[in-house]
């Protein structure tokens, strides 16, 4: 049996409709700091992995130049004649400096 109850039916389905609509405001004001925060947590995270990349370039070099030092005669010979001024038995080591700014 379907009773017409002309425009109070209407009425109360539109509050209910309304009532779900604001519930569902409700739930997404209730969430938006979570969702903010997750966001700067992300932001953070990108940032995070960009330092731990450029680090791990870094170590790779930093790996790269210990294996030649530990490998390579010729690059300790050229850091100890740059470094520390040596040379071979009859070789003149010739320094030039930077004129003095006035």
């Amino acid at each position: 049996m379907n009773v017409n109850l002309g425009i109070w039916d209407k009425l109360t389905k539109l509050v209910v409709f309304l009532l779900f609509i604001a519930g569902l405001i409700g739930v997404f004001y209730w969430y938006l700091p979570l969702v903010q925060q997750n966001q700067r947590y992300r932001k953070e995270i990108i940032a995070l992995d960009g330092r731990i990349a450029g680090e791990e370039r870094h170590g790779k070099q930093l790996r790269v130049a210990i294996d030649s030092l530990q490998n390579d005669p010729r690059v300790i010979e050229r850091l100890a004649r740059e470094k520390l001024s040596l040379a071979k038995t009859n070789e003149m080591v010739v320094r030039f400096e930077q004129p003095a700014r006035r």
